[in-house]
């Protein structure tokens, strides 16, 4: 998989996850809570647990390492052990005993956070990924996954200096751990996240990354994945959920979307860089794509921001 491509992708759209709470506890248990970001995932750190959400036929079996991602979820539930079982409410607190004098042996640790992301990327990622993504720590390349678990839950119930940022880190190192192992090992619906593995695509793909300012057009794309132009736009549209130039006229945007968050270039200039002949072009392309003018877009972003802060 190109990897280096995986990263460009999550630092474009600024996914970043953060721990919010987690579990900790021994014999039979069961918790329950709405959920509230579009994204969330769960981390077995030791034990199992069967977790539960809407959409999803049968409960997803939880086992030491494994993470799940939920996608647009309105609630979630989770049971473990045999019954008579006790609620547990989660904890937010991972300096709490329950967690710091947690047994791996004997305790079932669960952890859980959002996966931010600007409103950029948030149909990109929500489109890749199934209502319930798990990913299993039992496959052969899933150690460094499990690695980043134990270091993210020993950062977060510790209390030495720079915690904060080293689980902000491991947090992020864990995502990307998750989607590396996710990908192969799960057919994935159409997206970015299945193109970016497609080896047959990936010359096209490494084109459009490198140069989305150039005029691109269907035969040379097709020429650099050695394919005929009726393939290669139908091998696209199949893997990407869109045909080919659709979808490097949406990479200019995620483009253009940062350039005008975090930027002060103009428009134009803007304009020029991504390959529109005129200001009033890539205007249209842009309200078309993000819904509002560029203009009326940085100020929005930048008063949100500054609002946030």
């Amino acid at each position: 998989m190109a990897v280096d491509q995986l990263s460009q992708v999550l630092d474009l759209v600024q996914v970043r996850s953060v721990l919010t709470g987690g579990v900790a506890a021994r014999g039979g248990w069961w918790s329950r809570g709405p959920l509230v970001d579009p994204v969330k995932f769960f981390a077995m750190v030791s034990g199992r647990a069967r977790l539960t959400t809407d959409g999803v036929d049968r409960p997803v079996e939880l086992e030491p390492g494994d993470v799940a991602i939920l996608i647009g979820r309105s609630y979630v539930a989770f049971e473990a052990g045999d019954e008579p079982r006790h609620e547990v409410q989660p904890e937010s607190d991972f300096s709490a005993a329950r967690f710091v004098g947690a047994n791996h042996h004997t305790d079932d640790v669960l952890i859980g956070g959002c996966v931010d992301v600007n409103e950029a990327g948030r149909a990109l990622l929500l489109g890749a990924l199934p209502p319930v993504a798990h990913v299993r720590a039992s496959v052969s390349d899933a150690d460094p996954l499990r690695a980043d678990l134990l270091r993210l839950f020993d950062e977060a119930t510790s209390d030495r200096i720079g915690s904060a940022f080293a689980i902000r880190q491991y947090g992020q190192l864990l995502l990307l751990e998750a989607l590396r192992v996710y990908v192969g090992q799960a057919d994935l619906p159409p997206g970015w996240l299945r193109l970016l593995t497609d080896d047959r695509l990936r010359p096209a793909l490494d084109l459009i990354h490198a140069e989305p300012g150039r005029a691109w057009g269907l035969a040379e794309l097709a020429s650099a994945a050695t394919m005929s132009r009726t393939s290669f736009a139908e091998r696209f549209r199949e893997v990407a959920g869109m045909p080919p130039l659709t979808y490097l006229s949406h990479w200019r945007m995620l483009l253009a979307q940062r350039a005008l968050r975090e930027d002060d270039v103009r428009v134009g200039t803007l304009a020029a860089e991504l390959g529109y002949g005129s200001e009033s072009a890539f205007s249209t392309a842009f309200k078309r794509v993000v819904g509002e003018a560029p203009r009326r877009y940085r100020l929005r972003v930048r008063e949100e921001t500054a609002a946030a802060g």
